[in-house]
């Protein structure tokens, strides 16, 4: 076997107890949790594939960027081929499919179906034309005279269409353009070649060399790579400090080339380490000579980067992301003396979310800059005059966020991009597609429908097509205008009554008021498809809080993973609580140093106010499981919510915020280290454990270090605790999701939520 499961039942004060069952009475009165149960939940990926229609539709856009053809899924295997003129606001056939198949029956000799033609892609060599591939051999058919004859494989046959990223531009990236790092001189003059840990200067004409850096060692060297001036006078070199260096070692104890265990070694830095820093340093190229800079602006870096020259080379810039995350700051460099000086001084009482909502945009023919930030409140877009550092105004503003920048177009001015919140009416959480002026004027939303949006733009960015869906609806595909928004085609209605005949049950999105009695919580409810509100259902959560986003599914699914674990009895929920990302900077604000919180309050109400608007939920069984930062989420709830929460299964959890990855951890919960690392530990907490407990790990995880839930097993054992547990040999991380993790997660939850002995493995 490529994997099997290390069990051990121990004993006494070094035990590791094997839980049978929970004893006490049980209140669920109904037959759930049974062989049929299994089988039904086992089936639900195959029952419901392939079920729901019309629901992708993927334009190839010709190159006049007008018109595009996409393949539509039809029930029983059958497709039909569509061409859209954008312009004329038309959706028709992309040819006659009977025609074709009646003329590709004559000429091949081999039945074909207009509803089943055997081809997945068509081109469009000429107007009045298509090709395609049937079992290998390319065609051409001219559809005026329905003419069909042998043509150039697809692949080299030259086509006018043109296939676009969904969503287009720039991909939302973090960060824009920045000075490239270079050997070469932009005049080609010069060549920088590192020599050991220092770098010399060559002139390329002559070949003649000189010193440029001195001083560098092993662990202080410099990089090959400079940032050179567009005039070539002066470069920024980098030359990076030696951090701390830590060791994880981890036993791969049945590998499958051998008999003998192996062992693995890697670098992974952890809270409180130091980390490696690049330090830029200033070259005057005519001297061969440094120019100091002074540190003063970033004496405690996270990170350097960004480095980019002015056009006229009078300074470079770099952004200091200070160590803590609390201060993110531009930093401008004077070419001639090393003066430094702060563009954006970017500063937060709790963290700036550098990870995940930092954008800079240099805009060098006007000077200036495109910056994200939190400081009213909210993720948003401001445009700052490169050479003062005066905000010149808010490019985007309101109670809600930017989530992506997809397109910069500085000749337009205009900013493309994502938000979340932007309707009012709808859920925040879903994704919408805008576009302003860098003045913050002609705000343009160009996506409408109650749900969360994918975009794909044809080629000149005039169109686009919008294909939006929700948890509870399947994908509507529109034909919109990029320039106002405006619905010109309704080009497909996702066709899911093929996946309702199977019992499939709609989940419901469901909202209740937070922890302050104001704000909005949002979450999702699964029930089983054979589901009786006579009847009642413990519950289970799926938990993730991790701080760098938002996990409750938005988009339409044939079937979410929850679901199959609902087919057993229960009713399973999701739910974002405060902590989590992509609100407000108060709602987010909330995990700063209180990872232990996890959102538990406001979760906890809105499952109380979802019991109430529907009493199948009880909430005297409700059970928990999560993997990663959800792991540690799940042990957290027996141990601080064990009024609430009986059950918990927790997968590869990061236990303690000491042992798992660096950035991950100090970007929420602060540096220093602090008393609140250790305060909410699961580790330091074990002795509070009540309930009913299933760890699982693999020895293998390089994501989070095994060892943080071997020290949270160690704790429960000197605290005397019972619990299950599940090392899974030669996995990595989420082992427990793998066939083997999801049953024995299964089990757990029929065993002490439904008081149901699972099927006998051991006895079939």
């Amino acid at each position: 076997m490529s994997r099997f499961v290390l069990e051990r039942v121990m004993r006494g004060v070094v035990a590791i107890a094997f839980v049978v069952a929970w004893v006490g009475p049980s209140t669920v009165a109904h037959a759930q949790g049974t062989k049929e149960d299994y089988a039904r939940a086992d089936g639900l990926r195959e029952r419901t594939r392939d079920k729901v229609f019309k629901a992708r539709v993927e334009p190839t856009w010709f190159a006049e960027g007008n018109r595009f053809w996409y393949r539509n899924t039809l029930p029983a295997g059958a497709r039909e081929f569509i061409v859209v003129d954008a312009t004329e606001g038309t959706r028709l056939p992309a040819f006659d499919h009977v025609k074709l198949a009646d003329t590709l029956t004559r000429v091949t000799g081999t039945m074909r179906k207009p509803t089943h033609l055997p081809f997945d892609r068509i081109t469009f060599p000429k107007p009045g034309s298509i090709a395609f591939e049937v079992d290998g051999k390319a065609w051409r058919y001219d559809v005026e005279a329905d003419r069909l004859e042998p043509s150039e494989p697809l692949g080299t046959s030259p086509s006018p269409d043109r296939r676009t990223d969904r969503r287009s531009g720039e991909g939302g990236g973090r960060r824009g353009a920045r000075s490239a790092r270079s050997q070469d001189s932009p005049d080609g003059k010069w060549r920088v070649e590192l020599k050991g840990p220092d770098l010399r200067l060559k002139e390329k004409a002559s070949g003649e060399e000189f010193t440029l850096s001195e001083g560098g060692t092993n662990e202080n060297g410099y990089e090959a790579g400079v940032f050179w001036s567009p005039d070539s006078k002066r470069l920024v070199a980098l030359r990076r400090s030696k951090g701390d260096e830590r060791t994880v070692h981890l036993i791969e104890s049945a590998p499958k080339d051998q008999l003998q265990p192996k062992l693995h070694s890697f670098d992974y830095l952890k809270p409180g380490d130091k980390p490696s820093v690049a330090w830029p340093h200033l070259f005057d190229v005519a001297t061969r000579k440094e120019i100091a800079v002074g540190d003063d602006l970033f004496k405690n870096p996270w990170s350097l980067d960004d480095f980019h020259w002015s056009r006229d080379s009078s300074r470079f810039t770099f952004l200091y992301n200070q160590r803590g995350h609390q201060v993110l700051r531009l930093v401008s460099v004077d070419a001639e003396t090393g003066a430094t000086r702060a563009i954006i001084d970017e500063k937060n009482e709790t963290f700036i979310d550098y990870s995940q909502k930092m954008f800079l945009r240099y805009l060098d023919e006007t000077n200036e800059i495109l910056w994200m930030s939190e400081r009213d409140g909210w993720n948003h877009l401001y445009l700052v005059d490169a050479l003062t550092g005066q905000v010149k105004n808010q490019v985007t503003r309101g109670e809600w966020v930017v989530l992506g920048i997809d397109r910069v177009d500085e000749e337009a001015r205009e900013v493309w991009f994502r938000a979340g919140g932007i309707h009012s009416n709808q859920d925040p959480y879903f994704v919408h597609y805008a576009r302003v002026n860098f003045d913050g004027s002609g705000l343009v939303t160009l996506t409408e429908g109650d749900g969360t949006h994918r975009v794909n733009f044809s080629p000149d960015r005039k169109w686009l097509v919008d294909i939006w869906s929700r948890v509870d609806l399947p994908p509507v595909s529109e034909l919109r205008s990029a320039k106002d928004g405006k619905l010109l085609l309704e080009l497909e209605k996702g066709d899911w009554s093929a996946l309702l005949e199977t019992g499939w049950r709609v989940p419901e999105r469901f909202v209740a008021k937070g922890r302050d009695g104001k704000t909005e919580i949002h979450g999702v409810i699964f029930r089983p498809s054979n589901f009786d509100p006579r009847r009642t259902y413990p519950v289970i959560e799926q938990i993730y809080a991790g701080p760098q986003g938002a996990f409750v599914p938005k988009e339409f699914a044939a079937l979410h993973r929850p679901q199959s674990l609902a087919e057993l009895g229960f009713i399973v929920v999701q739910v974002d609580g405060m902590g989590t990302n992509w609100r407000s900077k108060a709602f987010h604000d909330v995990c700063w140093k209180n990872l232990g919180d996890a959102g538990f309050p406001d979760r906890i109400l809105w499952m109380k106010a979802a019991a109430e608007k529907d009493p199948a939920l009880d909430l005297s069984h409700v059970g928990i499981y999560g993997g990663s930062a959800g792991g540690q989420n799940a042990m957290g709830a027996l141990l601080f919510h064990p009024e609430f929460y009986k059950v918990a299964v927790a997968d590869c959890g990061c236990h303690d915020n000491r042992m798992d990855k660096i950035w991950w951890n100090e970007a929420w919960m602060g540096w220093p280290i602090g008393p609140e690392y250790a305060d909410q530990s699961n580790v330091t907490n074990a002795n509070k454990l009540r309930g009913k407990l299933l760890l699982f790990v693999g020895e293998l995880d390089r994501n989070v270090d095994p060892a943080s839930t071997m020290q949270v097993v160690n704790a429960l054992i000197q605290a005397k605790k019972d619990f299950d547990f599940v090392v899974f040999p030669g996995a990595g991380h989420g082992a427990g999701g793998s066939p083997y993790g999801e049953r024995r997660q299964r089990d757990f939850f029929v065993r002490h939520l439904l008081k149901v002995e699972p099927p006998d493995r051991n006895g079939e």
